[in-house]
Formats: structure tokens, C-alpha cells, sequence
């Protein structure tokens, strides 16, 4: 009985985080209202650790991380927030402001994709769109080209 129990506590979650079918005796529509709202949350968690990342994307913040969520479960709020930033670099589509935010964790920390992030031992250094940072005696400054 207490198997069965799990299997279906799993099955709810998977559907709530993971996009996963509604589990059997439950009305998709307040599940999907249930994973929007957990989306939302989620944002919010992410933007706390990535705040000039969300301020960046503005008003589309919610929009752009929900799309992005969707179906993926959590790997932590820091890690979804660098995986997001990341994606968004590689599409061309990250706005200045999480350009710098990108690239001073990068040189800061190695990320992977997989596995926790961790300190960078100096001298280390992070590139995402114009923004360079350099990370040097603990350090880490951000450098830009001159503007004309």
C-alpha cells in the first residue's frame, strides 16, 4: 500500500515539475494552474541568485524563464539561473546586464553543467557577450570595452 502511495506522490510530482501527464484522478486544469504557479515561485527563487540577469529581461523575465523551465526539473535556483544564462548566451538572446553577471560567475566559479558549482582558484577569468571578468588575488572585476 505504501508503495503504490509513493508511486503516486512521484507521479503528481513528475507532472508538477518534470511535465509529465497528469497522474490518473486528477483534473489537468487546476494542475496545470498548480504548475504555473510553481513556475512563478521558481522564477522568483532564480532571480533572487541572478537578479541582473532578471533585471536585464524585465517585464519578459517570467515569460522567458517559464518557457525555459518548463519540463526541466529544479537543479537549484543558482544552477537553473546559470543554465538559463548560459542558453540565452548561446542563442544570442542574453541582455547586457546578464552578460556581466554571467561572466563574473564564470570567473569565479567552475560550473559544468552536471555538478555543483565550485571556487575557481585565481587567476580565472569568465566571457559572456561584451563583458570580460577577470578574477585575481580573490577578486573579480568586470572590464568592458571604451564606449565611443
Amino acid at each position: 500500500m505504501s508503495g503504490d502511495l509513493a508511486a503516486r506522490q512521484a507521479a503528481l510530482v513528475a507532472a508538477l515539475v518534470a511535465g509529465a501527464p497528469a497522474p490518473p484522478g486528477f483534473a489537468p486544469g487546476p494542475l496545470a494552474a498548480a504548475r504555473t504557479a510553481l513556475l512563478r515561485k521558481r522564477a522568483g527563487e532564480v532571480a533572487r541568485h541572478w537578479p541582473l540577469l532578471a533585471a536585464g529581461l524585465g517585464p519578459r523575465w517570467p515569460e522567458v524563464f517559464a518557457r525555459w523551465a518548463d519540463g526541466r526539473p529544479t537543479a537549484g535556483s543558482l544552477r537553473d539561473g546559470w543554465d538559463l544564462a548560459r542558453e540565452l548566451r548561446d542563442a544570442g538572446t542574453l541582455p547586457p546586464l546578464g552578460a556581466d553577471e554571467l561572466a563574473v560567475r564564470e570567473a569565479g566559479h567552475r560550473y559544468d553543467g552536471r555538478s555543483a558549482p565550485r571556487p575557481r582558484r585565481p587567476p580565472g577569468w569568465g566571457r559572456a557577450g561584451g563583458a570580460v571578468a577577470v578574477q585575481l588575488a580573490g577578486r573579480v572585476r568586470l572590464l568592458r570595452p571604451a564606449r565611443r
